[in-house]
Formats: structure tokens, sequence, C-alpha cells
């Protein structure tokens, strides 16, 4: 079983056709591109993949694919997240038999549940399934936030290696991190928080922005990673307004709208996600010029 989780791990978009079907020759692209600009992992089928509008024979599809195309050339953290424990257990068994490296677990959203509730959910799921959980907390997206304790508490579990963190309260990170056993490994959830979490002893990202530029954001945490402050504090600056202006609206909207700027897939949502507003597509537009992956108009 992979313990130890570290580096860049992609939460890699699902392209879409005109008629709202998959997209499977230019995920194929997207996971190519993605490994030739060197990130450590891609996770299909999380919040940037759209996951809660696919149907669970689309999301598997999207894992299979991903794993066949990644060849073992890198590993693949498969997102199996739901706020009902008994249907996630059985969309992680599903996904169990393509043999992914690992399954990322989301705290249920919208039911709420308690500490308690948290800890037997995730629990239930890792006793279930034989690849390991990376959980994933995000309670700007759930409203439940799984506090340190919690979490600590679950990195006892034999299944459980990771958490990835997009909590936004650093101090929470921190107590993770100088709690966590041996091996447990915490992945910074949010982009422009991951040279600060490594340096405070986090081991990487899931990361929204190295859809569009992965050779600099895995540059940038495999320096980080090597101790090389100062050349991850460059590249950090260099990628934050990228970083920063991909929430400007609801993620994936912009990284989405940034691909197909760049050529790479087809601007296609499921509702209820809709286009960017102009005057933001402007500000995004920008942001990719500063970075040579647009052309100027």
């Amino acid at each position: 079983m992979i313990r130890s989780w570290r580096g860049t791990f992609t939460a890699i978009v699902t392209p879409f056709k005109r008629d709202g079907s998959l997209d499977e020759a230019a995920l194929r692209t997207l996971v190519d591109r993605q490994i030739e600009g060197g990130v450590d992992g891609i996770v299909p089928c999380g919040t940037t993949g759209e996951s809660v509008t696919m149907s669970t024979a689309e999301r598997i599809r999207v894992i299979e694919i991903v794993r066949e195309q990644s060849n073992d050339r890198v590993r693949v953290l498969a997102g199996a997240g739901g706020n009902s424990t008994a249907a996630v257990v059985t969309l992680a068994k599903q996904i169990d038999q393509v043999s992914v490296d690992g399954i990322l677990i989301v705290v249920p959203y919208y039911n709420k549940p308690t500490q308690e509730g948290l800890y037997q959910h995730f629990a239930t799921v890792a006793d279930a399934v034989e690849a390991p959980v990376v959980m994933y907390n995000v309670p700007g997206r759930t409203s439940a936030n799984m506090t340190a304790e919690t979490a600590l508490r679950l990195a006892e579990h034999g299944n459980i290696v990771g958490t990835k963190e997009a909590s936004g309260a650093l101090t929470q990170v921190m107590e993770i991190i100088r709690g966590a056993p041996a091996g447990f490994s915490i992945l910074s959830g949010e982009d422009n928080l991951a040279v600060p979490i490594i340096a405070l002893g986090g081991h990487g990202v899931v990361s929204v922005v190295s859809n569009e530029a992965p050779a600099m954001m895995s540059e940038m945490v495999r320096s980080a990673l090597e101790g090389k402050m100062t050349e991850a504090r460059e590249l950090h600056y260099k990628l934050l307004g990228l970083m920063n202006v991909n929430f400007i609206e609801t993620n994936p909207i912009p990284v989405k709208a940034a691909l197909a700027m760049m050529g790479l897939i087809e601007e296609q949502y499921r509702l209820p996600l809709v286009p960017m507003a102009e005057a933001n597509r402007k500000k995004l537009h920008l942001e990719l010029m500063k970075l040579d992956l647009v052309a100027a108009p």
C-alpha cells in the first residue's frame, strides 16, 4: 500500500463535448500534458472535475481513462465523495476495481455531521476498500469543518494515509502536521497556500492551477519540498495572479475557460455551472498572457 503522498497532484477537469457527453480524446490529451509537465499524480472526479453532475457510470469511465492513459507513469487519486456514507462505500468499491492508487473522500456536504459522524464516515469507507484513502476537508464547500483532532484520530486508521486540507486555517494545518504519525501526508487543497504549508512541514498540493501550468506548478512544489525556498517563492509569486483568478468565479468555471482559451478543450459546463462573465474572462486572459499560456488578442 502506498503510504506517503508527496508532490503535485492535479485535480483534473472533465472535458465535455457540445452535446454534453464526455470528451474522451480531450481527457487523454490532458492526462498526457500533465505527465509531460512533471506532475506526481492526477485526481479525476473531484470538485474540479464536476463529479457531482456526473452519473456513476461516467465517473467510473473518467477514472478508467485516466488510469489507462497514465499507464503507471503517475499516481491516480480518484474522487469518490458524497454525503451518504452507504453510497460513498458503494462508489468507492467500484473505483477499487479500477486499481487506482488511492481514493479521495470529501467531508460530507449539506447534512453537516458532527465530528463523531465525520470519524465514522471516513473510517467506514476506509474499512470497505483496499485502496488507501486520502481525506478532503473543504468547509467552504461542505459547511462542515473536520477539526485537527478528528483528522489526527483518523490518521491512526491503517487505511487512511493523508488529508487534503482546504480549510484555509493555517493554525489547524499546523496542528495536523505537528501531531500526524510518520508517513501520513498533509496536502494543501489551495494553490496559494501550497508553499506555506510545505514550509510548515506539509507534503504537497492537490492543485487546480496545474491544469493550466503543470510544469511551473510542479517545479514550484518540488523546489519547496527540496528546501529551495527562494526558487519556490519566485514561482509562487509568478503563478499567484492565475491562482487567484482561477477562483474569481466558482471553480471549475475559470480553469475550464482558461483551457478552452489555450485550445485544449471545448468550453462546456454542466448546469448549474455557466460560462464566465465577460469582465472576468478578460482578467483571466490577461493572467494567462503574463505566463505565455495564450497569445495576445
